[in-house]
Parts: C-alpha cells; structure tokens; sequence
C-alpha cells in the first residue's frame, strides 16, 4: 500500500538522542570553524572545498545561494566572503555523492518518505531526470526531451492556463527567473506563486504604501555609519551570518546595538569574527547593548509605546521629531498622532511583555539619536498584523526624519539569495501594469491583467482541483508551506508535479498523478553553452545587482541549467504559437538581460554595468527621499494593537530555523547556539508555564492548535525549559508547519502567520 500524502509531508517522529547544553552568549569563532570543517570534510571533496571558499561571494567569483546579506562594495576579505551556513549551503550543493537511476530502482517514493529531512537532503546530488508514472512505486530515468514534452502535453490540454500554477524559489536567478515569468505570462496565467509569499510579502506591502518601494532603503555603508541599529524579528547570527560583521563595525565607529526578540540569541550577545585572529584570541564583540525580550507578536505595542513617549517629550520640550522632514516629505501626521493619543502608554507596555528598566533604555538611544536604522525579518512579517507591524516601524522612522540619510532607514533582511531579484524581473502573481504593458510592447503578446494565485490562493486551488499542474522552479514547496497535511493533498489532487532542483527533499515525495524532477546546476557549477561559460545576476537585500559565475565542474553530464529548463519546456509547449524564439536565449545569456534591460526599470546597459566587479545599485526612491506613494510623500499610517486573548492552557507558538538549518533545508541535527544537540522534534517554553501544566524537562508531548473549528494536530516533542516570556514557545519548522493554519495570514499580504499560531500543550 503506497503512503498517504500527509504521511509523505510529515517529518518522521522518531526522536534520535536529545542531548542538551547551556546556550551560548558568543557566536561563530572557533565554533563556526570547527562546525565547517567537519561539514566540508565531510560531504565535499577537499580540493572543491578550498576552490569555494576563496571565490564565493567574491568579485568575479559567485554568490552564494544562502541568504542575500550584500557584499562590501570595496573591501572584501582576502580569507574569503563566507561564513559558517555559507559553507555549509556550498557542501549541501557541492556534496561529493549522486543519485540517479540506481539509487531510484533501490529506494520507493514511500520508503524515502520514511527518511529524515536531513536523511533526505544528504542522499546526493540528482543526476539526471526522473519520472514518476501513474500509480508507480519507483522513480524512473526519463530522457530531457521526454521530460519537456510531458510537461507540454499536461499543460497544454488545461481547460484554461490558469489551471496550472507556477512557484518559484529565491534561489532562482534573474535570468531564469525572468524567462519563466515571461513564459507562464504567455502560456496565459499568472499564478506565479514565490517564497516572497511566505516570508517578506509583508515587508513589500507596508514600505511600498508608505514609502513607494517594497525594498529596503539602506546600503552597507549606512550600516557602519548609523548611531541606532534596532534589530526585530531577526536572529542574524544563524540566519544572516555575514551581518554580525557589519554591526562589529557599527559598534566600533561608535553605533549601539537594540536587540529586539522573544529568546535571547547568542549572536546579538556577542559575536567572535572567524576570519580574524585577533577576535578568535581576544573574544570577540559585544553587540547588543539594549536585549528586549518581547512577547511574541508584542512588537506594535512595543514600538506604540516608543511613540508615545516621543510624542510626549515633543510636546513638553521640542525637537523630538525631525518636524522639517515631516512638513516637506510627508502626509499623514495629523491623524497619525490624533490616533496615536487614543492609546494608553501602561497598557501598550504591558501588551509587549517588557519592563520598564529595559524600556526606559531602548526610548534614551532613540530620544538622542537620528541616525537610526531598522532592521527585521519574519519575526515581524509572519503575524496576521504582519503588515500593522512594517508600518509601525516606518512611524517611527518618519518622526525621528531616518529615512533617505546616511546612517538611517529601513532595513528588512531577506533569506534566500535571490528573493529580491527574483520579484524585481517579474516573478509576481500582482505585477504593475506599467511591466505589463512592457511585456506587451517588446514581445507583442498582451499578458493577463488578471491576478495570479498567490502561495495560499494556489494551495487552495489544488486542494479543490481548480488547478491541476503544479510547476516549482526550485525551493522545497511541501516543507516550505503551512498546514502541511492540506498542502499535501492539494499536490496530490494534480495531474503532473514538477520539482527543478538541485537535490532531493520531501517535495519530491509528495507528488501528483505523475511527477517528475528536473535536476539543474547548483550556483557553484561551471555553466557550458554554446557561447562559452555563461555569468548570470543576483540582486541582493540591499537592491545590487551582481554577477555569479560557477567555478565547479558539473556534478553529471546530465544536468541543464535554470534558464535551459525554462527554455526547453517554453519551446515545447508554446511551439509555434510562440512569438519568442525561446531557444536562442539558452545559448548566449546576453541576450536575456538585453531584454530584461528594456522590460524592468534601473537596468539600462546591463551587460556593460554587470562587469562591475562590485555589481550596481537599482535605483531606490526612499533612499534618496524621492517617495513614489500615492500623493508623492512618505505616508503616516494608522494601526491597531493585535488583541490576543489566550485561555488559561493556551500558548502562542513561533517557528524557528535551529543553527544547522537555512530555510528548509537541514545541515545537522544541532542548534548549538541554544543548547540543542542531535534533536529536532522540541518545544521551547516558558520555565513557569512548564510547572503550570506540570511538565518536566525532556517530558513528550503532543501539540495541538485550533483555528476556525479545526484541529490540526503535530505528536511526539520534547519540552525544553528555556528563556522566552510567558505564555510564549518556540518549535523548528518543518516540523511545526503542520499546526500553522491556512487561513491565518497578513492582511494585504497572505504571508503565513507562522509566527503566531495559538496552541496547547498535552503530555502523552
């Protein structure tokens, strides 16, 4: 009997051997060396390992497919641009073992689902293409050219284009990711579903109202420069690395450090350089000044509060509020502070969970200091307030006059190496008509101006069989999405699943009436087409676009690149209906960024400006104070406090990435930074609400949520007393998604409220 789908999404639940330490206060150093060598010892052949480490994220070398933290402009280390979960990303990729057609005839779809995620992500590198048929067992060999045409046929006898949905992974460059957004558009949808769904949505949403870019507004250089850098929502020594470097800098010209989150982090408490000596020797950085420990989801309420007694000083003794920045550059201040008076300063305080000593610290560094920037990540953007929360943070910005100066702005910190990009060239279910109309113009074909699914909206098409092929362009769609055992289903109910991918994960697992997997170079490979070795671009959180060039040899013969994938499966099913002679663009990657020239704002000479060693920046209106809203000024928003009221047994649950994680991908079964060793089926509380409900340490329960009158249930976690405030509790995701409904999301966004799911605790 084949597994169900649900049971094919979900993690294992067999505990390995839960050791436990004392959480760190210092980050990376000897650690973080220690930790690498072991990985690329490991899974890398030595001679790959040395090869990567002295070109990734360097000029003329390539990016690292991680997270997308900008490289300096100027000054690059001479040891190497990286950092711990770099390296490991590169030995993910870089793995020293392949899979193909023995490995599949060995191993059922069912009995790999038995597998951990990290079992799974560790089998090899994908060799060639596979196929699943109709109501088989195993993965077969399939040939590419049969592979694109299966594709076709599938696509091409829909009822309607929009029956197929297209998702994309951040992973993706700005070559392919244009042509597969060029392609779905003239196939005749838009359901261009992204990562940016689940995470940054939010953060797009709220600055392009307020500000009129969803991008941040602050380079690298402001960062060393900044007097207050607050950081929210964001754990950077685990999932941003190379940042800590920038806020050592910060606090050595003078800045101070806020650090703003639910559990202590041990890289906001210190951080201890790996690439310099005399760190490792010495000991290393204090960052954070100020540690807020928040309540989950308390961060209005915090920064509400922050606003009051600014308000309240202005009003007793002036200059608080930049009020010429306001007057010239903005719109929306009166009603902004006739609302922000209805609130009650001890009550918002309480609503955040912080003290009054440590609050009285943060208001001093923000009272005296203008040259602020803030920095988050989806500690603030996974709440159904999500969007309530960005603009609460860009108040605060337009009263103290940090936006569009050095030294000051904001600052969201994104995850996936090309997100960004990615959304830049096109890859957006709701795109500006403005892009449209340039699509219309270059190609001559008139795309939809119908709205695409957006992640949640295509889940639920599939579930109820409105849509019939789904189409992913990297990322690992199942472990990536919430309420896993409906998304599980919805994949299920398709025709045909396609995965483009690098290597195998639990997507792969969890398939439709067909499948198939599409193994592609990793960003680390040499990229041979018939115009020689092609360079590709990223655009990185600070909006620089730069060139990647693989330096590897390809792991197999076998594998095509993103943009030839794209290419190939755009040919056969388009064919002669097509108005784009999509093969061309596979030989010669010129060619695309020609035309994404003419199409996406900011990239005139493209070709010319990519040679850049350094890259070059797209332009960005709010850093230059240039505000493209709706009346032309930076917008005061108005937003309410969120209104949790939990029952007595009732806990609110944040998903967390552990230290051998990025995303959801698994490099090793330890968090080290808090203490956690060979485990991941644990549940963080709250020491008190452990002794309320009579739990002892390591104790196995079951979780369960309710939302809208269902239950969604994840069994077999051991509890961890930890430091986070009361009635809060933190779980690894994936393993957790299964809990996060799929109704909870952002207003005006649809990014999952992973951050904030209501739950109660049973011991088994």
């Amino acid at each position: 009997m084949s597994a169900s789908p649900e049971h094919k999404a979900s993690t294992s639940e067999k505990f390995t051997a839960l050791k436990t330490g004392k959480p760190h206060t210092n980050s990376a150093g000897f650690g973080a060396l220690k930790a690498v060598f072991g990985q690329v010892t490991k899974y890398m052949k030595p001679v790959d390992a040395i090869k990567l480490s002295l070109k990734i994220n360097q000029k003329g070398g390539f990016d690292c497919p991680g997270c997308a933290w900008p490289d300096p402009d100027d000054d690059r280390s001479a040891l190497g641009e990286y950092c711990e979960n770099g390296l490991k990303a590169m030995a993910e990729e870089a793995q020293n073992k392949t899979i193909g057609e023995d490995f599949f005839r060995d191993h059922s779809v069912e009995a790999l689902a038995e597998l951990s995620d990290f079992e799974i992500g560790k089998s090899g590198r994908l060799s060639e293409p596979m196929f699943l048929a109709k109501g088989a067992t195993h993965y077969q060999p399939i040939s590419w050219e049969d592979a694109f045409g299966k594709v076709a046929n599938h696509l091409n006898v829909l009822n309607h284009p929009d029956e197929a949905v297209f998702y994309t992974s951040g992973r993706t460059t700005n070559e392919a990711a244009f042509l597969y957004q060029l392609f779905v558009r003239e196939f005749g949808t838009a359901n261009l579903p992204d990562c940016s769904n689940m995470c940054h949505e939010a953060s797009g949403s709220a600055l392009s109202e307020t500000l009129g870019i969803g991008k941040g507004s602050v380079t690298l250089d402001d960062l060393y420069k900044a007097e207050v850098v607050m950081v929210i929502g964001q754990n950077p020594g685990t999932n941003h690395p190379r940042m800590l470097t920038a806020l050592e800098k910060c606090k050595k010209n003078g800045g101070k450090i806020i650090a703003v989150n639910p559990l202590p982090e041990a890289g906001l408490i210190k951080f201890t350089n790996p690439q310099n000596p005399v760190k490792l020797l010495t000991g290393g950085t204090n960052i954070a000044d100020v540690f807020v420990p928040i309540k989950i989801n308390g961060d209005v309420a915090f920064i509400k509060a922050l606003l009051l007694k600014l308000l309240e000083e202005e009003e007793q003794n002036g200059n608080v509020f930049d009020t010429a920045f306001i007057e010239a550059f903005t719109d929306g201040y009166d009603a902004f502070i006739t609302d922000l008076k209805t609130y009650n300063f001890d009550a918002c305080l309480e609503a955040s969970g912080i003290t009054k000593a440590v609050f009285d610290e943060v208001f001093n560094l923000i009272l005296n200091n203008d040259k602020i920037i803030i920095c988050w990540a989806m500690g603030l953007t996974q709440h159904e307030n999500a969007v309530d929360n960005i603009r609460e943070l860009v108040n605060l910005l337009l009263l103290k006059g940090s936006i569009g100066k050095e030294g000051a702005g904001t600052c969201p910190v994104r995850g996936h190496s090309n997100v960004q990009g990615d959304r830049t060239v096109g890859i957006w279910e709701s795109a500006p008509q403005a892009f449209l109309d340039k699509i219309e113009a270059k190609y001559g074909f008139k795309p939809t101006t119908k709205h695409g699914y957006s992640v949640i909206d295509a889940i639920k098409a599939m579930y109820e069989k409105k849509a019939k092929v789904f189409f992913g362009l990297g990322g690992n769609f199942i472990s990536a999405v919430p309420d896993t055992n409906y998304a599980a289903q919805a994949l299920a109910n398709c025709n045909l699943t396609v995965h483009v991918s690098t290597k195998l994960n639990r997507s792969h697992l969890v398939t439709g009436k067909e499948a198939l997997i599409l193994p592609c170079l990793g960003r680390s490979e040499k990229d041979y087409q018939k115009t020689g070795i092609q360079t590709q671009s990223v655009e990185n959180s600070m909006g620089i676009v730069s060139s990647t060039k693989g330096i590897l040899e390809p792991c197999s013969n076998a594998l095509l690149s993103e943009v030839a994938v794209v290419c190939g499966i755009a040919h056969a099913t388009l064919k002669d209906r097509s108005k784009i002679d999509w093969l061309k663009y596979t030989d010669d990657y010129n060619l695309v960024r020609d035309d994404i020239q003419e199409v996406v704002e900011g990239f005139d000479d493209y070709n010319k400006r990519l040679k850049n060693p350094s890259g070059f920046y797209l332009p960005n209106g709010a850093r230059v104070r240039e505000f493209k809203t709706k009346t032309g000024k930076a917008l005061f928003s108005i937003n309410k406090l969120p209104n949790w009221k939990l029952k007595d047994d009732e806990l609110i649950m944040m998903t967390i990435r552990s230290h051998d994680q990025f995303n959801t991908t698994i490099y090793g079964l330890n968090d080290r930074y808090r203490g956690i060793y060979n485990e991941r089926r644990i549940i963080f509380m709250n020491r008190n609400d452990m002794k309320i409900r009579g739990l002892q340490e390591q104790q196995v329960v079951n979780l369960k949520s309710e939302f809208n009158g269902v239950t969604r249930v994840a069994n077999k976690f051991k509890v961890i007393g930890y430091d986070i405030p009361k009635s809060c509790c933190a779980t690894y995701f994936p393993e957790t998604n299964v809990l996060v409904p799929l109704d909870s999301f952002a207003h005006t966004a649809k990014t999952p409220a992973s951050k904030s799911v209501v739950i109660t605790v049973e011991a088994t």
